[in-house]
């Protein structure tokens, strides 16, 4: 069986201090896992809520402290892109380019990120069908990328809510590719505190261990030091002190299926 897929890391860049701390803790609780493991961080949260929302440092300062952790702790870096162009920025830093799921369906975002080669994770669009994500890998094949992941990030049920329709993995996985879970952006109540996100992070062990028993190749995992003052997404992010035990659960399950 391949290594478990896992991208993990914070929202968004908040400083780099702690992008240093994060990326040396996480390198040491997965060094000696079975997984394949990318350090994730946004430089740019661009589908804030509130337009008084902390975004992040921008993207030269954002991928001058990737690379940095990327070199410190030898380190394999995802991040996401919103426009095409940022797709050549990001390039020789990134091993993975993300697709935000809100933008799953641009076609210039996606021609960009194909052209340069690297691995493309896209997340799932909340309104999108999971067997409509093969016009998105068609986008980005017909491109010259076949090295696509698919993300299954939870689906819209009525206002403010999400739910996780396990079923997904497995349709998704018929298109070819390996199917990520996002554990935590699952749990998210979106716009749920009026000018931000809420969200669950209760609920992300239960989820994570059901989408491995479904069949996932892979965890997406948001994490922080202390979530509950994290700048963005808090509510859903897990604390970094319990990232170790629900890979090592996720791991177990994954063994017997």
């Amino acid at each position: 069986m391949k290594d478990m897929i896992l991208i993990a890391g914070p929202c968004v860049i908040e400083s780099e201090t702690m992008i240093m701390d994060l990326a040396e803790k996480l390198k040491k609780i997965t060094e000696d896992l079975p997984v394949e493991y990318y350090f994730k961080a946004s430089f740019d949260k661009a589908n804030r809520t509130s337009i008084d929302s902390y975004r992040g440092p921008g993207i030269d300062e954002g991928i001058r402290i990737l690379n940095k952790a990327k070199s410190e702790f030898d380190l394999k870096i995802a991040t996401d892109i919103h426009e095409p162009w940022q797709a050549d920025v990001v390039k020789d830093i990134c091993d993975i380019i993300q697709i935000p799921a809100f933008l799953c369906r641009q076609t210039d975002l996606l021609i960009a990120a194909a052209k340069t080669g690297k691995k493309i994770n896209v997340k799932k669009a909340q309104f999108m069908a999971p067997w409509d994500m093969k016009n998105v890998v068609n986008k980005l094949e017909s491109s010259g990328n076949s090295n696509i992941m698919l993300c299954e990030r939870g689906t819209s049920f009525g206002y403010n809510t999400l739910v996780v329709d396990m079923t997904s993995i497995v349709e998704m996985k018929k298109l070819g590719h390996p199917v990520i879970f996002d554990a935590t952006h699952s749990v998210q109540k979106p716009g749920g505190n009026g000018t931000s996100t809420s969200g669950n992070r209760e609920y992300v062990p239960y989820l994570s261990k059901a989408a491995m028993a479904a069949g996932a190749d892979g965890l997406f995992i948001e994490t922080h030091m202390n979530p509950d003052i994290a700048l963005s997404d808090g509510p859903n992010m897990i604390k970094i002190d319990n990232v170790r035990e629900l890979l090592e659960k996720c791991l177990a399950i994954r063994g017997v299926i």
